[in-house]
């Protein structure tokens, strides 16, 4: 059986990550999981938060920072600072997941007394934003990583691992891999899933909308899920290879 778009239950959406997209940041990556696009960015700072100041031992930090570009969905969304003084719930939630996943990737104490911040802004929504950036974040990072040891300025690899991420569901009974915003909007869960490339999982965020899901259901979505994560691993690899060239 097939989905809406022709892709069968467990076939993800063409994924795409383009490597130095931009000029200025350390690192950089547009990624595409079907029509959702982020731009995902690290820019170095050369100091820390007040809180990591009293700190015996020295550390690096990294934050993150999400936002939905104002076309990218079929509403217009408001610029913050532009008369919206407030920031959504779901944004806060999404940054800090973004936050959390990295921040399990990278050895911040060999990243010295720096802050490494990630921005991902989405310029077109489909559904997966939060997965998109976690994995084009993930990329932006290992560049940004690779630059500052070029520069001198971090003298071992800090990295742990890489992390990638993609969403699973229940729709119609099915489960369902990389949902887009019409599945995923009339979906019975939705699960979004993240892992390092050694198969630990680092979050699971799951939500039965309508109804409940049993055990089973459960074992099967984390399976598909992991199917998926490999293959976003192995187009990282590919993506991080030709940044080096």
């Amino acid at each position: 059986m097939t989905r809406q778009d022709g892709r069968t239950f467990d076939q993800m959406r063409p994924v795409t990550i383009e490597t130095g997209y931009l000029k200025y940041p350390h690192g950089s990556a547009l990624i595409a999981f079907g029509d959702t696009k982020v731009i995902c960015t690290v820019t170095v700072d050369e100091k820390v938060p007040p809180f990591l100041l009293s700190r015996p031992q020295p550390q690096g930090w990294l934050t993150c920072e999400y936002a939905l570009m104002p076309a990218a969905g079929l509403s217009r969304n408001q610029r913050a600072g532009y008369g919206n003084t407030t920031v959504k719930g779901r944004v806060h939630e999404i940054q800090r997941m973004v936050g959390r996943a990295l921040r399990a990737a990278i050895d911040l104490k060999k990243v010295g007394s720096r802050t490494l911040q990630i921005d991902c802004d989405v310029l077109q929504a489909d559904g997966g934003t939060r997965t998109a950036s976690v994995t084009g974040a993930m990329v932006a990072l290992e560049i940004a990583v690779n630059k500052l040891m070029a520069e001198g300025k971090i003298t071992e690899n800090p990295l742990l691992t890489r992390v990638a991420a993609v969403s699973v569901g229940l729709h119609q009974g099915n489960v369902l891999l990389d949902l887009d915003y019409k599945e995923d909007s009339a979906a019975e869960t939705d699960l979004n899933i993240v892992m390092t490339s050694e198969g630990g999982f680092i979050e699971v965020q799951g939500t039965a909308e309508k109804g409940v899901f049993s055990a089973a259901q459960l074992s099967d979505m984390l399976k598909l899920g992991e199917t998926g994560i490999k293959r976003l691993f192995e187009l990282q690899t590919k993506a991080i290879e030709r940044a080096r060239r």
